[in-house]
């Protein structure tokens, strides 16, 4: 069963009368009344991270992804919240010290702050994160309008060469190794430009599980589809020159998650205030592509228009 269905087949209805839930639809609960938004997420250890060698890196990685979730939003992560279950092998205390150390860090680079949690013995390393902001404003799913660009920050691709690295399936220099795994493991989060998307972005999603699936997920009940020009796809040089070096096709490492960047649709006439404000910011912006009719096919096209199969949209949550 997928995500999608477990959800609406077993717990929609119990959300029906609660409009901040957002109809467990989005990445958020939203309270416009208290400029209340809320976010959870669970991580577990061979499924989010590989394992728990590096605690002090894994901690970072499933922090910035959990407040990824209300940046895409356009709200500021304020508090944090985190439950963790391991045992006296994995929660020793050189790792609890460890990870005490990062999220201190983290606390200072982001401006957010601890607040609870809980502790349970486990066999297996497992993180739950719950997020809270404040604002009277928040950007939807399901918000995109026919005509929209769709835009992308940052570069895609890297920590997913990060972790095929860490899984020995991926050799390199070890330069470019330090690279992909720095990237794996501290996804470069756009707070920057997290108050700005209200200015313009019509719908939004963080990228998590993939270009193409969180590109379904943001319209998943509207009537339209997409065209993805696999050229504008951004990339970094490292992984541009990394592919062309061993003559790999980029549509195969741009959509496989873990990137954290934020999709965005926005209007056409926005196209301006975006690019004055990726210049303003440092921010790395790129237009990818269009939202088109629901009576049309989505497609992901190379420089010869040829319409592509994407070998892996994602990753999906099945149960």
């Amino acid at each position: 069963m997928h995500e999608f269905d477990l959800i609406k087949k077993y717990f929609s209805k119990l959300s029906k009368l609660n409009k901040s839930s957002l109809d467990l639809n989005d990445d958020v609960f939203f309270d416009k009344r208290k400029s209340l938004v809320i976010s959870i997420d669970t991580y577990n250890e061979g499924v989010h991270f590989l394992d728990f060698k590096k605690p002090d890196l894994v901690i970072k990685k499933i922090l910035r992804s959990s407040i990824s979730d209300l940046i895409c939003k356009g709200v500021l992560p304020k508090y944090y919240f985190i439950s963790g279950s391991g045992n006296k092998k994995t929660f020793t205390h050189k790792n609890l010290s460890k990870i005490s150390t990062s999220l201190k860090k983290e606390q200072k680079k982001y401006g957010i702050f601890l607040c609870g949690g809980d502790t349970t013995f486990s066999n297996k390393v497992s993180f739950s994160i719950t997020s809270v902001g404040f604002s009277k404003n928040i950007i939807y799913r399901n918000k995109a309008k026919y005509n929209d660009d769709i835009y992308v920050s940052g570069n895609l691709g890297d920590s997913f060469v990060g972790l095929k690295i860490l899984q020995n399936k991926v050799k390199t220099n070890k330069k470019l190794k330090n690279y992909f795994v720095k990237k794996y493991f501290e996804p470069e989060i756009q707070i920057k430009l997290t108050t700005e998307l209200l200015k313009f972005a019509n719908s939004s999603i963080d990228i998590s599980d993939g270009l193409v699936g969180d590109l379904e997920k943001m319209i998943n009940r509207q009537k339209l589809s997409y065209k993805i020009l696999e050229e504008k796809i951004p990339v970094s040089k490292n992984l541009h020159n990394y592919l062309k070096k061993n003559n790999l096709k980029k549509s195969n490492f741009v959509s496989n998650g873990d990137d954290y960047q934020i999709l965005f649709t926005a209007s056409v006439d926005k196209s301006r205030i975006i690019e004055s404000t990726s210049r303003r910011l440092g921010v790395k912006i790129s237009k990818i592509g269009k939202i088109s009719r629901n009576n049309e096919k989505s497609f992901f096209i190379n420089q010869k228009g040829e319409h592509l199969l994407i070998k892996s949209p994602g990753y999906k949550h099945q149960f």
